[in-house]
């Protein structure tokens, strides 16, 4: 039996929805947030009137409250006033580390095709993107290639290959200083900046310590960072705490907006709009719905959606008004977790969309139709049939227009994915991955690798061919390598180390160009993120079972470098020690003052006898062996100024003798400027250091060897030059080696 108030209203105008019975809900209905309206709006005029400082406001609450769609009410305001609006979004399951750079290249490319619109604006947007990162800065440019195209049409970003050869390695500091300045690049007086980030109870380390590191930079401005998390996932020891506590604590006014269930009232007015329902008439339903779902907005509307599906709430073509059954739907049993509710609802589809559901779950928060295409069987289900039913039920949504597609909400993705039998999930991902993989082309792998990889590798357990195997490993390191050149190296080495695990069975003997190659970019990978103690254990088996002593190169230069970075110089210079024996190049590793004063006397006789054209006209070494002697060379040299001082001259010497006798490289101008230091502090010979501090200089640059400046300018500058200049003089190139210093990532100096 029908109640009667929701018998006693006007007709209302019919379309194609209400004349088949479907309830057409918007999922961005927005009711009952008028106070975090008015505290988001406020934040965001104070990034306009003063901006002197970057702001923080930060958006709580339970899953599915709302709070995506409260920060989404920011973006029309500030585009109005010709901000800037970047948006990025964490994922349970996908990588972590390439939120930030996606969310960056994303807004560039938007940048680039509205560019006859913004073309004032990009051209002020350029220079100060130059300022800030450089030019050439192929760690962004690779992470971002819509960066390079947005910069290429102002800016040359031409490197050489002595650049790509010898560029100082990135590191986690460096690739977590450089987001910095780029995001504080973006933002001016006139275009102001918010970056949005979503669940960030799910954010990586490198993009909460980005955070932490622009609200301690003095030149950001006219920024305000929006973030919404799940609250009941972040403890007081939760890394998002500590950072939002240390930025705090750093005198940062921050906002914090806490978004809870709606009330009552809000819940009607939602209804009521929802019904075209005067709110006195929706009441009795709105109760209802507000009981069962506890005011979560997208329970409720997945509530108000499964009631029409039940046939529980209806459009009556004869009285032109929606209807709805309350009694029945007083009694009618839910879930109280709105995933297992949806996931119930879904359960009630034919076979053909819950296969397609469970298939589109796991392949990830977005996919396109090419890739669902791919992933099914020819007669599992029509897939346009299924993508415009789950596009008019609300679980899918399609992006602008195209053939992309995006979940409405990663609890619906979960629902949807709850669908799979847990004993059999392993299955279905190992079957999902191997339909991919067979039926792509090379390029189309390349586009979906990511994809493919994860799910393979989610059934890694029930591989047992060695065969197999020995693919899944040689596909989880092409996707290390792929997300090594979007700076997503912590993702990297989950590839790597997985990869690694599946050649258990004699790997050196069986495949030894994968297994060395996988240990070589493990080495790297965990250089970079700084999982020393890891890398140290881990490079026991290649140096034991590597075929050859220049197999072992690669990762003797992470292992020299972690000791380094970590601290342990003894270890880093024994480790050199050892390297260049097996080189064959014979270096003192003990000295005393005869041996020095011949050896200077000899060094001095050399180069006084070598003219600066002589001496600026040296090849370049082609010896493969005597680079790898020159380049630990390098290592030493700078390991030993700290704990062997009395070699640092012995070295500088070693290395200019080796680049006049077999050519010079990048590091060679570096040994020739110490070896001036040396003839003006301990010779007194003022003259010959200048000479020798002038002839460095123009082999850097003949070299092109940007990445030694900041050391190379230490010992010139302060050094050398001080004998001759005032210091005042050579501030400016203090400031200079500084900040390439901190672009190209030797901050050691």
């Amino acid at each position: 039996m029908i109640e009667n108030p929701s018998r006693c209203y006007r007709a209302t105008d019919l379309d194609e929805y209400m004349m088949e019975s479907r309830l057409k809900v918007n999922a961005d209905l927005f009711n009952g947030r008028q106070v975090q309206m008015s505290l988001l709006m406020h934040s965001l005029q104070s990034v306009f009137l003063s901006g002197s400082r970057p702001l923080i406001t930060t958006i709580s609450g339970y899953p599915g409250t709302g709070k995506s769609t409260l920060a989404s009410q920011i973006k029309k305001p500030l585009l109005d006033r010709d901000g800037f609006f970047i948006e990025g979004k964490f994922h349970q399951t996908a990588c972590p580390d390439t939120v930030l750079s996606t969310a960056l290249n994303n807004f560039f490319g938007s940048l680039i095709e509205n560019g006859s619109i913004l073309s004032e604006r990009l051209t002020s947007l350029r220079w100060r993107i130059h300022d800030a990162i450089g030019s050439g800065n192929s760690l962004l440019m690779d992470a971002m290639p819509n960066l390079r195209k947005l910069m290429a049409e102002e800016t040359s970003t031409t490197q050489t290959s002595s650049d790509r050869s010898h560029a100082m390695p990135c590191t986690s500091h460096r690739l977590k200083f450089m987001f910095c300045n780029l995001i504080g690049a973006i933002p001016c007086k006139v275009n102001p900046l918010v970056l949005f980030l979503d669940d960030l109870q799910w954010a990586d380390e490198i993009t909460l310590d980005v955070m932490q590191m622009i609200f301690n930079d003095p030149e950001v401005n006219h920024f305000l960072l929006l973030g919404a998390y799940r609250d009941d996932e972040v403890s007081p020891s939760h890394p998002l705490t500590k950072t939002l506590n240390d930025i705090k604590r750093h005198g940062t006014h921050a906002v914090t907006i806490s978004i809870g269930p709606l009330e009552k009232e809000c819940v009607n007015t939602l209804v009521s709009e929802a019904l075209h329902l005067p709110p006195s008439l929706s009441r009795p339903l709105s109760n209802v719905i507000h009981a069962k779902t506890g005011g979560i907005i997208l329970f409720l509307l997945r509530f108000l959606k499964s009631l029409n599906d039940e046939g529980l709430l209806w459009f009556s073509l004869s009285s032109r008004r929606w209807e709805f059954d309350l009694k029945k739907i007083r009694i009618k049993q839910i879930s109280p977790d709105v995933v297992q509710h949806m996931t119930l609802n879904m359960t009630r589809l034919d076979k053909g969309m819950q296969v397609g559901l469970r298939t589109a779950a796991c392949l990830g928060s977005n996919f396109n139709a090419v890739m669902l295409q791919k992933a099914k069987e020819v007669d599992e289900y029509d897939m346009d049939l299924f993508l415009g039913t789950c596009e008019e039920d609300g679980y899918l949504i399609r992006i602008d227009g195209s053939m992309q597609f995006a979940w409405a909400h990663d609890q619906v993705q979960q629902a949807a994915y709850e669908l799979i039998p847990s004993d059999k999930r392993e299955s279905f991902h190992l079957l999902l991955g191997s339909r991919l993989l067979m039926k792509s082309s090379s390029d189309e792998l390349s586009n979906m690798l990511f994809c493919v990889v994860d799910n393979m590798n989610r059934g890694i357990k029930l591989i047992v061919s060695d065969d197999q195997k020995v693919e899944l490993a040689s596909l989880n390191l092409r996707a290390a390598e792929t997300a090594m050149s979007f700076s997503a190296f912590h993702s990297a080495s989950r590839y790597l180390m997985t990869g690694l695990s599946l050649l258990q069975h004699d790997p050196w003997e069986k495949n030894y160009s994968l297994t060395l190659r996988l240990y070589n970019a493990v080495s790297e990978a965990l250089y970079v993120t700084g999982d020393f103690s890891r890398l140290t254990s881990l490079v026991e088996k290649p140096l034991q079972f590597a075929r050859c002593f220049e197999d072992k190169l690669n990762i003797y230069y992470y292992l020299v470098r972690s000791y380094a970075a970590s601290g342990q110089l003894e270890e880093g210079i024994a480790t050199c020690f050892r390297v260049l024996a097996q080189l064959g190049e014979v270096v003192p590793s003990t000295t005393n003052l005869e041996f020095l004063h011949s050896e200077t006397a000899r060094m001095k006789e050399m180069m006084d006898g070598l003219s600066d054209d002589q001496l600026l006209s040296l090849p370049v070494v082609t010896n493969a062996s005597k680079m790898a002697v020159l380049h630990f060379l390098n290592h030493l040299l700078c390991q030993t100024y700290f704990v062997k001082p009395e070699l640092f001259p012995i070295l500088s010497f070693h290395m200019i003798d080796l680049s006049i006798k077999y050519g010079v490289c990048n590091f060679t101008p570096f040994a020739i400027a110490v070896y001036g230091a040396f003839l003006v502090g301990a010779m007194s010979d003022n003259e010959g250091g200048y000479r020798m501090g002038r002839v460095a200089m123009e082999l850097m640059k003949r070299m092109n060897a940007i990445e030694i400046i900041p050391r190379l300018y230490i010992i010139i500058y302060s050094m050398i030059n001080i004998w001759k200049e005032p210091f005042q003089a050579s501030l400016n190139k203090h400031l200079e080696a500084f900040d390439i210093g901190a672009h190209r990532g030797d901050v050691s100096t």
